[in-house]
């Protein structure tokens, strides 16, 4: 079975019988190193010593005095957060349990980074075994911003990340205007994955250095379903069906759920029958119909009618996806079982 995001920090968990991950004091101390929680160099002295004191033993008690001592009002702020963080995560059952109830009840003061690290041990973890490199870059929008582009006609997904390191490195190499125009792909050296190369996804999976065909490769596109499907069912326990549609034919629709904020916006201008503002087609990235397998599992509002999937990006280009609304947005009847 081939490796895949290692990054992702999947080793540093333990996956219970139950099948979701575990937290182990590895998975602590990792966060613990994060850069947001190592010691500045002004950093106080009992700072350093209650960093140095959890490095060695990260599932000690921290008592709130320890933390009230912390001079900088920040540092105590981001310290309190963590050993709640940290207490939470050791006393779920999984992982998984911990982003539903964050995805249900509202992420609160949680940095958007910690959720998105959550999503990428999940989806490891739901991934596991996965042969498929279009499934596992589609993937990556899960967790990861992307830049979206046109070229040829196409609509191209890139690593707003990577992108943004690229265009920095070729500004310090004071690349001309003229080298530039002639760069014949569409973000710089970045791959687009297609069947001659998507084989290569599997040493570079952690780089994400590839960009996505999602307007003019069906196998991109069905990934993406694919992914979301294996979502679902992973932290839900609910069975559906994706599939891409061009469009909502369906004058009877009755939910929707936006993968995003600007998708969110777009489908509630839609849902109360507003006038579409001008190239909102232009904004809507995917667009998909999604089908629950048991019926019965879906409130009696929505029946047997489909679930429309909106994915947009924002006016900067950038897609931010939002996989905890396909958690809390979904129409589920109470008798769902759910995770």
């Amino acid at each position: 079975m081939r490796e895949f995001w290692v990054a992702s920090g999947h080793h540093l968990t333990r996956r219970a019988d139950h099948g979701g991950l575990v937290a182990t004091p590895e998975l602590i101390m990792a966060y613990l190193a994060r850069p947001e929680l190592m010691p500045p160099a002004d950093a106080c002295e009992p700072e350093r010593q209650l960093h140095a004191s959890l490095m060695a033993d990260p599932l000690r008690l921290v008592p709130e005095s320890e933390i009230a001592a912390l001079a900088d009002a920040d540092a105590r702020e981001n310290w309190a957060f963590m050993m709640k963080f940290r207490d939470r995560l050791m006393a779920a059952p999984s992982l998984e349990a911990v982003y539903v109830a964050l995805a249900r009840k509202g992420a609160g003061d949680l940095p958007p980074i910690f959720l998105s690290q959550l999503c990428h041990l999940i989806l490891r973890n739901a991934l596991e075994g996965c042969e498929d490199p279009y499934m596992l870059r589609a993937a990556e929008l899960f967790y990861r911003s992307q830049l979206a582009t046109l070229h040829d006609g196409t609509l191209l997904l890139a690593d707003a990340e990577v992108v943004e390191a690229e265009q920095l490195a070729r500004q310090d190499m004071h690349s001309s205007p003229l080298t530039a125009m002639l760069q014949p792909k569409a973000f710089g050296e970045m791959d687009v994955m297609d069947d001659d190369n998507a084989w290569t996804y599997w040493s570079r999976s952690d780089a994400h250095a590839m960009a996505m065909n999602l307007g003019g490769n069906p196998r991109a596109r069905a990934g993406l379903c694919r992914v979301i499907e294996r979502w679902i069912g992973h932290l839900l326990c609910v069975a559906v069906k994706v599939e891409t549609v061009p469009s909502i034919e369906d004058r009877d629709w009755r939910w929707f759920v936006g993968l995003d904020s600007e998708a969110t916006r777009i489908g509630n201008a839609l849902w109360r029958g507003d006038r579409p503002e001008r190239n909102v087609a232009e904004r809507i990235v995917a667009l998909m119909r999604l089908n629950f397998e048991d019926t019965r599992l879906v409130d009696e509002r929505v029946g047997d009618r489909p679930v429309y999937l909106i994915l947009a990006m924002g006016a900067d280009k950038v897609v931010r996806m939002k996989p905890q609304n396909l958690i809390a947005g979904l129409p589920l009847a109470a008798i769902a079982n759910v995770a």
